[in-house]
């Protein structure tokens, strides 16, 4: 049985009114399998080259610190200018927020004298009041709208305590409580994989499944570069912090040449490269209905039939991939779209009173499928249904605020079932 209800939001929620929302594209990259394995380097790096600095070029923990910082501000500069997401000026911008949040942490142990059980439990409540603040202004902690200056403010505060947790709680077990780096780093490297278990089987809400796994790789890269540069007598292989540094930044450098070239880490498709709505009205409105890991629920099915009684409209009705797909990858399996297609078309149908072309979406994500359709075919407006938030928070919430940024008129439909 089911129970739902219409909502019409001509605007995403949360975000900015007016020109602002539409200048901003997204400023973070897709998260991809190429997002995770440079941000396990750049956490290498920020271990490495934090040694490198202090130790290596003599600059000692205090200059380390003050050259590290002026750098990230003056990155921060150019980040928060950007319109919208630059590879190369992103991750430079990981780079050195991850040495900085190491070198809070070092200047802590170091200077004041403070334990590394205080300092992880310090920077553990810090990080969860810049959640609850970052939540309170904008109701989501989602980086997939990074689109307003406030919500990036609120994401790099959030990255910045990330590192310096990561870094406190990675040096406590490593260090501290004697385990070791490669046992730490299998340990934290397990407890990302039991993450995404419980994201895959038990359904653990996807942005807190980003954030934990964010946390835990920082002292993972950590632990695989101490392990790397140490000395062997201090459990490592010896190779050095600068063999190490510059080896994981050439890594760095490589792949993000690859995704600046390819673009496969763009969160949000170009908006100049999607067709908007037409200025001057056409005989018939052309509405594109998405229904999403929903079948037609009654509020569905009234949406269409009211739009279809209040002026002459075609429907076109997209079915995006209902199955999980792995990274970056197509799929030919679309016997579960199919079943909802039969489902709903029917009934769609007879509500718009006409024949509604249709077709099952085949890309890894639903934001893709729609994207994809708006450039095949001119649109006027969207009718969007989504599963309810505690189902799936990423298309119930996620995915109307980035339709929303294209600036089609947009009414989306909430079912509960």
């Amino acid at each position: 049985m089911s129970d739902s209800t219409r909502n019409t939001r001509p605007s995403a929620v949360g975000l900015e009114p007016g020109r602002a929302l539409r200048q901003m594209a997204n400023k973070v990259p897709e998260i991809t399998l190429y997002f995770w394995i440079i941000k396990v380097l750049c956490t290498t790096v920020g271990e490495t080259a934090a040694d490198y600095l202090n130790q290596t070029l003599k600059l000692g923990l205090t200059g380390t610190t003050i050259v590290m910082s002026v750098l990230l501000l003056a990155a921060l500069v150019f980040q928060f200018r950007a319109r919208r997401y630059i590879p190369a000026l992103y991750w430079l911008s990981v780079v050195l927020i991850s040495v900085v949040g190491t070198l809070i942490t070092d200047n802590l142990t170091d200077h004041f004298g403070v334990s590394l059980v205080t300092s992880t439990v310090v920077f553990s409540v810090v990080l969860a009041i810049a959640f609850a603040s970052w939540y309170a202004s904008e109701k989501s902690l989602s980086i997939h709208t990074i689109v307003t200056t406030r919500r990036e403010a609120f994401y790099w505060t959030a990255v910045l305590f990330t590192f310096a947790l990561g870094t406190a709680g990675g040096d406590l077990l490593a260090e501290r409580l004697g385990i070791g780096y490669w046992k730490s780093a299998l340990i934290f490297g397990g407890m990302i994989g039991l993450v995404y278990l419980l994201h895959r089987v038990a359904n653990l809400n996807a942005i807190a499944s980003f954030w934990i796994v964010y946390i835990l790789t920082r002292p993972l890269g950590a632990s695989i570069g101490d392990y790397l540069s140490q000395a062997k007598k201090d459990g490592g292989l010896a190779l050095g912090t600068t063999t190490t540094s510059f080896l994981f930044l050439g890594a760095i450098l490589v792949v993000v040449v690859y995704l600046t070239v390819t673009k496969k880490d763009l969160i949000d498709a170009d908006p100049r490269a999607i067709p908007g709505p037409s200025t001057t009205p056409p005989t018939e409105a052309r509405v594109l209905v998405v229904t999403n890991k929903v079948g037609a629920t009654p509020a569905l099915i009234e949406a269409v039939r009211e739009r279809a009684a209040a002026s002459p409209a075609r429907f076109f009705l997209l079915v995006p991939n209902p199955k999980h797909v792995s990274f970056d990858r197509v799929t030919n399996d679309t016997g579960e779209g199919e079943h909802l297609l039969e489902e709903t078309l029917p009934q769609l149908e007879q509500a718009a009173g006409t024949e509604v072309p249709h077709r099952v979406a085949k890309s890894p994500n639903a934001f893709d499928d729609i994207t994809d359709e708006l450039r095949r075919s001119p649109y006027d407006e969207i009718i969007l249904e989504t599963p309810p938030s505690h189902l799936s928070h990423r298309l119930h919430v996620e995915l109307p605020q980035r339709i929303a940024h294209l600036g089609y008129p947009l009414t989306t439909i909430e079912a509960s079932h």
